[in-house]
């Protein structure tokens, strides 16, 4: 079994920054260390009011991501303009408007069939890989698949919202879900609420899980263990063998 990987979303580092105006904290130093402490990845997802991670940053972080850069966001031409410039690794795309808060629903991979083609084929034709963000509906599966998409993104907010209730419960339709991308020839990745409480149990569960992107968790949790300590405790939960 391939130990996923830990892609570290930076957003709420630049939020704060935001806050104050000027550098500090400093986006680019913040993503050095990270990779330095060990995560396998760093994510970010701009928006176009720039409310956290600005354009500018996305094209200076890319001197600075010497692991796997993952770019989330919503394919307007803005967006793909940008990410074919910067070419990272990985695109997630995500179908949350301009005016939402934060990521809060996967894509219609049957409505928008032709659209997402039409984008999956542009990012790919430029080495970029490409996933989408799914809810944990196998149905969307087949239609991420045609669309062309390499991966898939399992949105997981449900699951971290059901997990202290009943964690067989929460998990269950993940794993009918990563079973058809797995099937499909996709791969999995896994992002959105994920937190020391219910990653690893998600790690151990899910087939075939590549990469977790983890942002307002784990960067709240820095807040009280310090950032290098709260990396070390998330790759800890990666491991198969980790206990509680």
């Amino acid at each position: 079994m391939v130990n996923p990987k830990l892609s570290v979303n930076i957003n709420k580092v630049a939020t704060l920054r935001n806050a104050r105006g000027g550098n500090n904290p400093d986006v680019l130093q913040i993503a050095r260390n990270c990779q330095a402490w060990g995560a396998q990845g760093i994510t970010v997802h701009p928006r176009p009011d720039e409310r956290h991670i600005r354009y500018a940053d996305v094209r200076e972080l890319r001197h600075v991501v010497h692991t796997e850069f993952n770019i989330e966001g919503y394919p307007d031409e803005k967006f793909l303009q940008l990410v074919e410039e910067v070419k990272p690794e990985q695109v997630t795309l995500v179908p949350d408007p301009p005016h939402v808060l934060t990521s809060n629903a996967g894509w219609n991979t049957i409505a928008e069939q032709a659209r997402l083609r039409d984008v999956c084929a542009r990012l790919k034709s430029q080495g970029m890989r490409v996933s989408l963000f799914l809810d944990p509906d196998p149905g969307m599966v087949e239609g991420a698949a045609n669309a062309g998409a390499q991966r898939v993104e399992l949105y997981t907010e449900a699951y971290a919202r059901q997990f202290a209730e009943n964690r067989e419960i929460a998990i269950s339709p993940y794993i009918e879900t990563a079973r058809a991308a797995l099937a499909a020839g996709l791969g999995v990745n896994a992002g959105h609420d994920l937190d020391l409480e219910n990653l690893h149990y998600l790690r151990v569960h899910l087939p075939g899980l590549l990469e977790v992107s983890i942002g307002h968790a784990l960067i709240c949790d820095a807040l009280q263990y310090g950032l290098q300590t709260t990396i070390q405790f998330y790759l800890a939960r990666l491991q198969p063998d980790y206990v509680l």
